[in-house]
């Protein structure tokens, strides 16, 4: 019988140690809309034909303005952050080279997407699973929560939204861009701030 990760995790904290915990996984539902996309790949390697080094990989890309980000980001960004690594490393340092080796791939997909000229966005929230450890990267507002066996809450990521985010509304306009509320009749504004050129309410790809 599998046993949730969450319960596994309160195991690990009363001393009940478990080598590694079983991933499971599944897909609640899918807008109609045909822009968003799941990447579930449950069994990857670091070293290939070496099960020992089994790590899992789970992402949500949230599209907008069309699919082609969400479809770009999902068939390129894992193999970024694989390209990304360096070779022949242990798993320890596997595991602490991995922040650096997302934020590159998270640039580098973001870049050579934008190279294609389209004009589509998306969202991306990746999670790899390694053993214990787990590491999320995401860019947007599609979040990333856990929750314990006890039935707390953990944020695992932030919100990039223009209203709770300072920081970044100041990297926007640094960048040529502008944010704003949109404007109604008489010039009065409305609504959340939003990114101007494309007027969304949050920072992506």
């Amino acid at each position: 019988m599998a046993v949730p990760l969450a319960v596994l995790l309160k195991r690990e904290h009363t001393s009940e140690r478990i080598e590694r915990p079983d991933v499971l996984y599944g897909q609640a539902s899918q807008s109609k809309k045909g822009e968003d996309f799941t990447l579930f790949k449950a069994e990857c390697q670091r070293v290939p034909g070496d099960g020992s080094t089994t790590f899992s990989v789970f992402a949500l890309f949230d599209g907008h303005n069309g699919s082609e980000a969400a479809i770009y980001a999902k068939e390129n960004l894992l193999n970024n952050v694989l390209g990304a690594m360096p070779s022949d490393l242990t798993r320890d340092d596997w595991l602490a080279a991995l922040p650096r080796a997302l934020v590159a791939a998270f640039v580098k997909t973001d870049k050579d997407f934008q190279n294609q000229a389209h004009s589509s966005g998306t969202t991306v929230t990746m999670v790899i699973i390694d053993g214990w450890v787990v590491t999320v990267a995401s860019v947007g507002d599609s979040r990333c929560i856990l929750e314990s066996a006890e039935g707390s809450i953990y944020h695992l990521s932030a919100d990039h939204r223009l209203d709770a985010d300072e920081k970044e509304v100041e990297r926007i306009t640094a960048s040529g861009g502008e944010v704003g509320r949109l404007n109604v009749i008489g010039g009065a504004e409305i609504g959340p701030l939003r990114c101007w050129p494309g007027g969304l309410c949050l920072s992506v790809l």
